[in-house]
């Protein structure tokens, strides 16, 4: 007779790929442990999950649906009463599923706000404690601490001195706070580097296909080994050559895992899990963060003053520029060992 297995529900948030590609180390460690993870999101994220382990059981959630445009903040602003209407509709179907699902012992919520239930331990998965938000910085980081002291427990993913992630990680306010070390789903390979130019692009849209016809424009005609990932998950992975550019329009984590390691040069946004990927592989990469995304340029700045990767905006970008890599250390990290201790947490009875 088998034990059936308690569940994990482990809920990133859909805004590029990033939380998702983060929580993958996470799912494998739960299910090393004989958990059996829940997925939930929405959008390309869930898609993405669902992909990367189709065994699994997943729910869908609301979308948050949060559009861009060059005020990010003040866009944000018009946009806080549908996000709060989302928060309160994904707040409704966890409940209902844990309702009917006794053997839920837990939640994971990669910044999901409304992941969450007062009758199970949840944690909650952020390296931007601090949202930065110009001079309206101290107001959105009161209100996220405010949110985080709501789970049980935080974990950061960076270490004690938050090396990758800087201030945006740094308090002394939260009590709940475990830092975890970096989470990448990719492992250091020794392999021939077949790839001049590798070229990761990702987060939310009109942004990422702004940077894809600029880029594609700056190396149309270079003569080097340059391949791009678009990181737009579709039903069937697709692969396509353009003069001598290689193209995928996404690719999953083992046959990613092999490309990044077989190149020379990453050209990428400076989003914190592509930073986290990346400091793991010891790449050497050049960011271009996205304009007016508080965070992207912080951590752009931040790693360049480091001396570990330059950066540009996408209006200055030119191949020319990848010179500057000469002068950088490189991002360098640890392979990602999940403490399973954390795990413990879990094995709280459910509250009434």
């Amino acid at each position: 007779m088998t034990t059936k297995k308690s569940k994990i529900i482990v809920a990133p948030l859909n805004w590029g790929l990033g939380h998702a590609s983060r929580c993958v180390p996470i799912i494998n460690a739960l299910i090393s442990n004989n958990f059996t993870p829940i997925i939930a999101s929405d959008g390309q994220s869930l898609l993405f999950l669902q992909q990367e382990f189709p065994h699994l059981e997943s729910l869908e959630l609301p979308s948050y649906q949060i559009t861009y445009s060059k005020n990010l903040k003040l866009k944000l602003v018009f946009q806080l009463p549908k996000i709060w209407n989302t928060f309160k509709s994904e707040k409704k179907v966890i409940k209902e599923y844990i309702d009917i699902n006794n053997d839920v012992v837990g939640i994971i919520s990669d910044n999901r706000f409304g992941v969450f239930n007062p009758t199970i331990p949840c944690v909650y998965i952020t390296h931007q404690v601090n949202v930065l938000s110009g001079f309206t910085t101290f107001l959105t980081s009161f209100i996220h601490k405010k949110i985080i002291k709501k789970f049980d427990e935080c974990w950061v993913p960076d270490n004690s001195k938050s090396e990758f992630s800087g201030k945006l990680s740094i308090t002394n306010k939260i009590i709940n706070l475990k830092y975890i070390g970096v989470l990448s789903r990719f492992k250091k390979q020794e392999i021939k580097k077949e790839i001049d130019v590798l070229v990761l692009l990702s987060g939310p849209e009109p942004n990422r296909t702004l940077l894809e016809k600029k880029l594609i424009s700056t190396f149309k005609n270079d003569e080097r080994s340059i391949v791009f990932v678009l990181g737009k998950v579709e039903k069937h992975q697709k692969k396509w050559k353009e003069k001598k550019c290689i193209f995928y329009n996404y690719v999953l984590s083992e046959k990613l895992e092999k490309i990044i390691n077989s190149s020379e040069i990453v050209v990428c946004r400076s989003g914190y899990s592509s930073i986290m990927d990346l400091a793991v592989l010891q790449k050497n990469v050049f960011f271009i963060p996205t304009n007016y995304q508080s965070e992207q340029e912080y951590l752009a700045q931040y790693l360049e003053l480091n001396k570990a990767a330059p950066f540009s905006y996408i209006e200055s970008f030119s191949e020319e520029k990848l010179e500057k890599l000469k002068n950088y250390t490189g991002l360098e990290a640890n392979q990602t060992q999940i403490d399973t201790s954390l795990f413990g947490l879990f094995e709280c009875k459910r509250k009434l």
